[in-house]
């Protein structure tokens, strides 16, 4: 039986400071379903979320919904200037007031929860997306069923850090469709999964959708600085009581094990799952493997296993 797709549609949300945004959302399977709330990392729109990996969890028995956080794809484009400079203090420790937080994020992500009638709901999220899936758990762990954590990191600034090789590539600027399609190439080629490639023609057309949907520099740059602000959350995941998975690849680039090792330390009882061979991507080979993750961390919140 084919899985329904609701068309792309739009949430308004309000924000912490009393403003509102409007949040693009696209649903998979029955909405009488387990609801599963997958969050992409940063700069990335919701496609990333590869609409036949949405099928898959849709037949697992989910009802999942996909979103643009704010600053990407066709949700809200926010304000606030972030220069190169905020960027290099905030990296190297310094106090800098971003825009938003990680924490405003997790907010609109709850507010599209609150728009479908969701009181509560299985959160995964990826690179950025765990961090707000993570601060999700922290803030209302009441709304939060399960955490899948995956490639992400908790703010320690000793763990999850970045491979120097990338660095050059994460400071290139596009100018126009074609040239970020090449720095976007060129960046998959980097951080991909060595043991698990995916092809040039399926990196290419991941870039051109991207680029047709809506690339926002200033808006990447907010998100940096959101991601670069984040408190230490190793402490507060210790409270964290809803089944927890970590997934991370160990030949993870962008984000290095350390910070996922890290995350299923700080929260009790959670799983470790280290992939061989991923690096910061979803592969499709390894897409059994994430929907038999994401599916059984869920089923220990369905029958009320403790961690």
């Amino acid at each position: 039986m084919p899985v329904t797709v609701s068309p792309e549609l739009f949430a308004d949300v309000s924000t912490s400071s009393g403003g509102q945004l409007s949040i693009c959302y696209q649903t998979y399977g029955d909405p009488s379903a387990e609801p599963l709330l997958l969050i992409m990392g940063l700069g990335g729109p919701m496609t990333w979320w590869n609409p036949a990996l949405c099928e898959l969890l849709a037949e697992a028995g989910f009802y999942v919904i996909r979103f643009d956080n704010r600053d990407v794809g066709r949700s809200t484009r926010m304000t606030g200037r972030v220069s190169a400079g905020m960027l290099v203090a905030a990296f190297v420790g310094a106090h800098v007031a971003a825009p938003y937080s990680l924490g405003d994020m997790a907010d609109d992500a709850f507010g599209l929860l609150t728009h479908l009638g969701i009181e509560s709901a299985h959160v995964c999220g990826i690179s950025m997306g765990g961090m707000i899936a993570q601060t999700m758990a922290v803030a209302h762990p009441e709304r939060v069923r399960s955490l899948t954590s995956v490639m992400s990191t908790t703010g320690q600034r000793t763990v999850g850090w970045q491979h120097p090789s990338i660095l050059p590539a994460m400071l290139s600027t596009a100018r126009d469709r074609e040239s970020y399609v090449r720095n976007s190439e060129r960046m998959w080629r980097l951080v991909g999964s060595p043991n698990f490639a995916s092809t040039a023609e399926e990196n290419r057309s991941r870039a051109e959708e991207t680029w047709d949907r809506g690339v926002s520099a200033s808006g990447t740059g907010r998100q940096t600085l959101a991601v670069l602000t984040q408190p230490n959350r190793n402490a507060d995941l210790r409270r964290v009581a809803v089944p927890t998975t970590v997934v991370h690849g160990l030949a993870d680039k962008m984000v290095h094990v350390s910070g996922g090792r890290t995350t299923s330390l700080s929260v009790p009882g959670s799983e470790l799952v280290l992939i061989d061979g991923m690096g910061h991507d979803l592969p499709r080979a390894l897409w059994p493997t994430f929907v038999r993750v994401i599916r059984r961390t869920a089923d220990r919140a369905r029958r009320g296993v403790a961690p």
